[in-house]
C-alpha cells in the first residue's frame, strides 16, 4: 500500500461524472463488484437522481489531487449504506481504505451497513480495516448481467459499523 500521494473527499462536481463512467464501465470492476456498467443515458438519470436526493451523501475521492472514485452513503430500509467504486488504475494503493476512513469519520449516524460480493477479497479487506464486521446476514442472487443464463449465483455478505466515530 502505498500513499505517499493524499487521499481526500470532497463533494461531487458534474466534472467528476465522465470519470465514474468510464470506472463503472470497466468489465474487471464490474465482474469484481458484481455490479453491472450502466449504459450513458442509464448512469446519468442514476446520477441525477441519487444527487437530488439531499439524504444521500456523495463524495469524490481525490488521490493526489486526481479523481480516483467515488464514496456514498444512502438509506435503504431501516438501515443506512455505504459503498465505494475505485478506477482499475488505482487499485492496491491503499485509497479504498483511507477514503472509507475519512468518510467514517464525517458520517455520524451508525450503525453502517455494506454489502460485498464474497469473491471481492480487496473490499472485505478495506471494510474490515476500518472496523466493519460480517453482521450474519447474506442474500444470495443471480447476477445482473447474466440472469438467466446458467451463471452461478452471486453471493454477498452484509458488513455492519456500529463503533462510533473517536
Amino acid at each position: 500500500m502505498s500513499t505517499a500521494r493524499p487521499v481526500s473527499l470532497r463533494d461531487v462536481r458534474d466534472s467528476d461524472l465522465p470519470t465514474f463512467f468510464a470506472h463503472q464501465s470497466d468489465p474487471e470492476a464490474n465482474q469484481m463488484a458484481a455490479f453491472p456498467a450502466r449504459d450513458r443515458e442509464a448512469f446519468t438519470a442514476h446520477w441525477e437522481k441519487i444527487r437530488r436526493d439531499p439524504g444521500n451523501i456523495l463524495k469524490t475521492i481525490l488521490f493526489g489531487g486526481e479523481v480516483a472514485g467515488n464514496i456514498g452513503s444512502w438509506a435503504a430500509g431501516d438501515k443506512r449504506f455505504v459503498g465505494y467504486w475505485i478506477g482499475r488504475e488505482a487499485w492496491g494503493e491503499g485509497i479504498a481504505t483511507a477514503a472509507l476512513e475519512a468518510f467514517v469519520a464525517e458520517v455520524k449516524e451508525r450503525p453502517l451497513h455494506a454489502f460485498v460480493a464474497t469473491h471481492n477479497v480487496g473490499s472485505i479487506r478495506v471494510l474490515e480495516k476500518n472496523g466493519f464486521i460480517p453482521s450474519g446476514e447474506d442474500e444470495d442472487h443471480k447476477p445482473p448481467l447474466h440472469a438467466g443464463d446458467g451463471e452461478d449465483e452471486i453471493h454477498e455478505v452484509l458488513y455492519v459499523l456500529s463503533r462510533p466515530v473517536t
